[in-house]
Formats: structure tokens, sequence, C-alpha cells
């Protein structure tokens, strides 16, 4: 489903039952949140929404427990009825493939992300393994159709062992078979370095899409270089992530990008 100049706007979801900080009434909350934030994306003029519970830190390395994957099948279930027409991805942090896909299987969603496909990382989970093999084969069972965007140098995390990212690229599509790259900053919001952009297109054989830092002001620029543009914290209330989607944040965002606005 990917293609070029693809706007795929973040529903970050609040904690879900069973997470820390989740309040009382946690899965009103998150089915609520998700339902606003895919009317918001869909009325914005996106072209896909990412649904993920960023809300529910601290974040397990890999697999959740049965009550996050059933909070968002439900959630994810909710923002599709809310927004039909806007396919929809998962992302369960902080690498659960294997749930992210029984969630997609079970709701129609379109992609999962994973952040570590490939490879290790030195996280504040602790070292996370890429389970590509495990990730793959299951999907061959439960969700064929279902693409899997897998990152490179993923933000919040180091290598065990520096590598030069076009090596990485070339693993995560022809050995993990990776069906998009993503390419972040170091961190939530942080901006993508131009050098690594550069070099992570050079190396991809297939569609790369920017996963962090993007805003009103670059986006244009960025989809020049690139296939697509995940935002999260650009389009959010107070541009903070975690909040709500905003509204008008959103439509100046998908205009500038589309060159009909002012930056």
């Amino acid at each position: 489903m990917t293609g070029r100049g693809m706007l795929v706007g973040v529903c970050h979801l609040p904690p879900l039952p069973g997470s820390p900080r989740a309040p009382r009434r946690a899965m009103h909350d998150a089915i609520a949140r998700a339902e606003k934030d895919a009317r918001a994306l869909a009325a914005a003029g996106f072209d896909a929404m990412l649904i993920e519970n960023f809300g529910d830190a601290p974040f397990f390395a890999d697999e959740v427990p049965e009550i996050t994957v059933a909070a968002m099948t439900a959630c994810v279930l909710a923002a599709r009825a809310a927004a039909p027409r806007l396919p929809a991805g998962v992302n369960v942090l902080r690498n659960a493939a294997a749930s992210a896909l029984a969630v997609a299987a079970a709701t129609g969603a379109r992609f999962v992300r994973v952040n570590v496909l490939s490879g290790a990382r030195l996280t504040d989970q602790g070292v996370i393994d890429g389970r590509a093999a495990e990730v793959l084969r299951l999907r061959q069972q439960i969700a064929r159709e279902v693409e899997v965007w897998a990152d490179v140098d993923v933000k919040h995390s180091a290598p065990l062992a520096p590598r030069p990212i076009e090596e990485e690229v070339r693993e995560l599509e022809e050995r993990a078979l990776a069906d998009a790259v993503l390419v972040t900053g170091a961190g939530t919001g942080v901006a993508v370095a131009d050098d690594d952009l550069s070099r992570v297109r050079t190396a991809a054989k297939g569609p790369v899409l920017v996963a962090s830092g993007a805003t009103q002001k670059t986006a244009r620029a960025l989809l020049a270089r690139c296939d697509g543009v995940i935002v999260g914290t650009a389009i959010k209330r107070g541009r903070r992530a975690g909040a709500e989607v905003d509204g008008a944040l959103a439509r100046r965002f998908v205009q500038t990008a589309r060159g009909r606005g002012r930056a």
C-alpha cells in the first residue's frame, strides 16, 4: 500500500488497561481517543493512520500481555469504524511484532511497524533482538496481506556494534524481507539527519518513509526525498507527543506538505 508522497498520521493511545498509568476508565478513554484521532486524520486528508500504545510506558521489550492485545484490537476496530476509508497500521511498543500482526489480522489493518526486525539494538528495555524469521512466518500464517514496515537505526536505541546504515538497509530488505524502511532521528519528535536520509534512500530498493521529526515547515521537502512521512508530535495538541490529534494542525500539515499552504 506504500506509495510516493504518502502521509501517515499517528494516533498515540493513552494508557491501556493493565499499564502502570491506566486510569479507572482506561478502555473508554482509549477508544474515545482512537475514534477522535481517526476522524481528525481523515478530515485533514491523511493517507493512512498508525495506531500505537504510546501511553503504556514503560514498555515491554517484545511481546505484551493479553489485555494489551485485546485493548489494541478494540481501539483499532474503533478507529477503522470512525474513519472507514483510512487504511490503518499497528505498532505495539516496544517491539511486539507478533502482537501487532495478531491485531492487524483481527482488524483488517494494512501494515505493522516493527522497530527492530533485524539485528539487535541496545534500548531502555535492554537488548532487543530482531526476530524476522518468526515475524515473517507468522505473517504467512495469519496475515499475508499485511505489510511489515521496519525501522533502521531506530530512535531511542544504540547499536551493539557500529555498522554502515547502508548494510542495515540491505539486510532489512533482502534478508528480513521488510516491505518498507523507516528512518528516524534519535528520539520521538527528533528530526532525521540529512545524511542518514540520503544514505538510506540511496541504499534502499523499496519504499523509504521518514518516521520522526517531520514538521509543517519540513514536510514538503522531506516528501521530495522519500516515499512518505509518518508524523505524530507535530500534529498533536500543543505539539506534545502522546496528546490527541489537533485537527487544525493536521489540516495545515497536509496542506503544506501537498504544496497548498504556507510553511
